[in-house]
């Protein structure tokens, strides 16, 4: 197994030597293929990086970083009967220097829905999310308390901002029995 990879060493250096860019006489190609080498990720760094390629968080645009500012984090729908939906649109301005980059909004369960913009929102430009919240199940005679959380994921530092939609969800009491 040792000569395997000893034979294998010697091939990868010598096919990189045949294919290496000439660098002006300043490092010959065995060195940089040899340098070509210690720059190929490890086992440990690929297995690191094929477990957050499939972890559950989006992945942060990549790019120069921004900032935004909402005009309301916590919207309260007050009372609502079961069965309805509520909508509300959170507006909020990009007021950093860079485009303002949305990679994900995702609401904290199923019932709760975020609309975003798709492309990027320029400096100073005004854009809205629009969140979508179900009722269907949620309520209670006498009123049900609901708080739902959206997570916005940007190219913003921190990459994580969270609204809140809340309210009170109410059953007939017919329904209840």
């Amino acid at each position: 197994m040792r000569n395997f990879k000893l034979l294998s060493l010697v091939f990868v250096l010598a096919s990189m030597s045949l294919v290496a860019c000439k660098n002006d006489g300043a490092v010959n190609t065995a060195e940089a293929a040899v340098e070509d080498l210690r720059s190929v990720p490890s086992a440990a760094t690929t297995t690191t990086n094929a477990a957050a390629a499939t972890s559950t968080e989006p992945a942060v645009p990549a790019g120069p970083l921004t900032t935004l500012k909402f005009t309301e984090e916590t919207y309260d729908f007050g009372e609502v009967m079961e069965g309805e939906k509520v909508n509300h649109k959170y507006t909020f301005t990009n007021t950093g220097s860079e485009p303002l980059i949305i990679s994900n909004a995702k609401g904290s369960c199923g019932c709760t829905v975020p609309n975003w913009p798709r492309n990027p929102i320029a400096p100073g430009e005004t854009a809205d999310i629009d969140v979508t919240f179900d009722s269907k199940g949620k309520g209670k005679v006498g009123g049900n308390l609901q708080s739902k959380r959206v997570t916005i994921t940007a190219n913003t530092d921190p990459a994580n901002t969270y609204l809140t939609i809340k309210g009170k969800v109410n059953k007939p009491e017919e329904a209840a029995q």
